[in-house]
């Protein structure tokens, strides 16, 4: 039986990830305190009105160095804590300090990219890649397996995932699309295959982009594919440990 081995959450959209053991998802929303906020980029429309595209904003697929941020949510879930190994801890306040945030981003992106501008956040709405409110599902099995064939270890984190299954054969997570899953108390529907951009080539403990995945990807599986997207049908629990039944 497939069990969920890992929750991971992004406070900020591209800028810091998150382990965490347990949350409570809710129908029609994205994981509790994914993607609260984002930072659009000078070129940017994107503002608070309404959820916008991952291009307005400023992400590890164009500044690989964003990729070594952490974070921690605080209990409040309206301020965070951010670390990096080439800058100092910043503990911030995005909606009341947008400037102390945008100031400790801006040496971490790239230079021949637009400049972080303003922070966007839309009330009740995580700033996720899909055009609704979801979660991305990978499997654990099939990151081995890229591992295998890759020959040498690979941080899970680089895919930047939600929730991590173990237990599955490998790729089966792609035989789901339009099927429900079962996770502890929560039920999800598996909507789509999560196409890949640069960001997985950056190294999570350096910063620095180091395997070209996307390009590996489609060498060895002839898809720029990897996760699934997922979308919260039923609300329940979900923590480590829970077994995950496809329906």
């Amino acid at each position: 039986m497939a069990q969920l081995a890992q929750i991971w959450r992004y406070p900020v959209k591209s800028h810091g990830r998150e382990a965490i053991a347990s949350a409570r998802l809710t129908a029609g929303d994205c994981l509790p305190g994914d993607r609260i906020w984002a930072i659009a980029h000078e070129a940017s429309k994107a503002d608070n009105a309404a959820w916008s595209p991952c291009s307005g904003f400023t992400r590890v697929a164009s500044s690989p160095a964003l990729a070594a941020i952490k974070a921690t949510l605080h209990d409040d879930a309206q301020t965070v804590t951010l670390s990096h190994p080439e800058q100092d801890t910043l503990t911030v306040a995005p909606d009341l300090q947008p400037g102390m945030l945008l100031d400790w981003v801006r040496p971490l992106t790239a230079e021949d990219r637009a400049a972080p501008a303003r922070v966007v956040r839309v009330p009740g709405r995580g700033m996720t890649d899909s055009d609704y409110p979801s979660l991305t599902i990978g499997n654990l099995a099939s990151h081995r397996t890229v591992e295998g064939r890759l020959g040498r270890p690979l941080q899970v984190e680089r895919w930047r995932a939600n929730l991590w299954l173990d237990g599955l054969p490998a790729w089966e997570e792609f035989d789901w699309i339009g099927r429900n899953i079962q996770i502890g108390g929560a039920v999800l529907r598996i909507v789509e295959r999560t196409g890949r951009c640069a960001a997985p080539s950056a190294s999570p403990d350096t910063g620095r982009r180091d395997t070209d995945l996307l390009q590996f990807l489609d060498q060895q599986w002839n898809h720029q594919d990897f996760c699934v997207h997922a979308e919260v049908t039923q609300s329940g629990p979900i923590a480590i440990g829970d077994q995950a039944k496809v329906l």
